[in-house]
This record gives C-alpha cells, structure tokens and sequence, in this order.
C-alpha cells in the first residue's frame, strides 16, 4: 500500500514539473505579445495577424501545404506498405530505409538537390507554394512510415485481406473498406504528424523561395516580435489542439472496438 502511495505521489511531482516546464513558455509568450505601451495590456499583436495580408497568404499556404502533403503521403505509403507486407515481404526493409532515409540526411542537403528539380518543377507547374508538396511529402516520410508501420503490425493484415478476397472484393475494396478503418488511428497519427512538421517547416521554403507561415514568421521577428511570438504561440495551440482530437478518436475507436 505504502508503495502504490509513493509511485501516484512520484507520477505525480513527474507531471507537475512537465507541466510547469511546457506551461511557463507558453504563458512568457502569451505575456509578451500582449505587451502594450507603457506597461499596459493590449491586444494589437493579435489583432495585426488578421490585418497583415501577407502574414494571412502565407498562412492559407502553409495549412494546404500541410494537408496535401499529409494526403499525398498517406496515399503514397498506405497501398504500398498493405502491398509489400502481403506480397513482397522480402522487400520490407528496403522500403524501410528508403522511407526513413530523410531522417538522416540534413535539411539543406535536401535542397541542394531538389533546387534543380524545381527549375523544372516552377517552369512546368509554375511558382505556386504548393508545389512544396512533393518535398514536403519526403520530409515526412520518416515519421509517418513509423505511425503507419505502427498500425498495421497491429492488425492481422493478410488473414483480412485472405477473406475480403474470398468473399469477392477487389483490392481497392480491401485496402479503403478493411485496411483503412482498422488503422485509422494510425493514419490520423501519420498526419498529425505531418501537418506539425509542415507547419513548422523553415529551411526548404526558404532556401527555395516559397512563402510559407515560418518564412512570414522569421521576417515579422524582425519588424514586430510581439505578432511573430503571437503567431507563433497560436501555431502551438493548434498543435495541441490537433493532438487532443487523436486522442479523443483514438478513445473512442477503443470504445467501439470493446463495445462490439
């Protein structure tokens, strides 16, 4: 009994640190960008995102950015990874370091190499910020082949597709309706990761002259840095937002699968 006591008084004093450590920046930046004249209180920071027309574009381009890219991604790698984990077994590990190759190859080494590609890239498609997302879909690849991977080790996959078989379905009807609802935490993980590291993503637009939400970010430090703090501080809190709604998907998708 003594033990149990001491382990909740421990887990406890564990997550008030974590607390105090993640709050306190979160309440210095909400204090500094609501620092008016004077010492006053003002709101003109946060009120100046809506009026800034360049800060608001960027803004648009990073949130299509993030989801094109989470799409492209996730059609990508879910029909690939099903695929290989039922016919090419052997191919597994390769495809495994390929996805995660990224991971160890820096930022700006990617760019170098993707600068003359988008030569052809803005000459055939044109200079839209949301050509990014092909880089962009690399970038990721990492992480969501982690959350995706993840998923469906979890799941009996080739018994479930054994049977959609028998029973008639097509493969496009294996993978949407049978592979697809058994890891949908898995794909919302995949990208909610993907939209945080797109919207926090600086190098690559910058190196190659795209207007994101970090590129608008980065100038406004150096003209206003109580909106870049303002803007900044609103991204993390729709983070977090986007990080409570998986939680709350993946509790009820455990809900419904103990229910039924």
């Amino acid at each position: 009994m003594g033990s149990l006591v001491k382990q909740r008084v421990l887990r406890t004093i564990v997550l008030l640190v974590l607390g105090v450590y993640f709050i306190l920046p979160l309440i210095a930046m909400a204090e500094f960008s609501t620092r008016g004249r004077e010492g006053s209180r003002s709101l003109e920071s946060w009120t100046s995102i809506v009026d800034d027309e360049g800060l608001m574009e960027a803004l648009v381009n990073s949130l299509l950015l993030s989801v094109t890219s989470a799409v492209l991604m996730l059609v990508l790698l879910v029909p690939t990874m099903a695929w290989i984990r039922l016919r090419l077994p052997q191919l597994q590990r390769f495809v495994e370091f390929l996805c995660l190759l990224p991971l160890a190859i820096p930022a700006i080494v990617l760019v170098v190499g993707m600068a003359p590609l988008y030569a052809w890239v803005n000459y055939f498609l044109g200079d839209s910020p949301l050509t990014l997302t092909y880089a962009y879909t690399i970038l990721v690849l990492p992480f969501a082949y982690r959350a995706v991977d993840a998923g469906l080790s979890a799941i009996d996959l080739k018994t479930l597709a054994e049977a959609a078989r028998s029973l008639g379905a097509s493969w496009f009807t294996v993978l949407w309706k049978v592979v697809v609802p058994n890891i949908r935490v898995a794909l919302i993980g995949a990208s909610l990761l993907s939209v945080a590291l797109v919207l926090g993503e600086f190098t690559i637009a910058s190196l190659l002259n795209f207007d994101t939400l970090q590129v608008q970010v980065n100038l406004l430090g150096k003209r206003n840095a109580g909106v870049s703090i303002a803007v900044s501080l609103l991204c993390l809190i729709f983070a977090f937002v986007l990080l409570f709604a998986l939680s709350y998907v993946g509790q009820r998708r455990r809900q419904t699968v103990v229910e039924e």
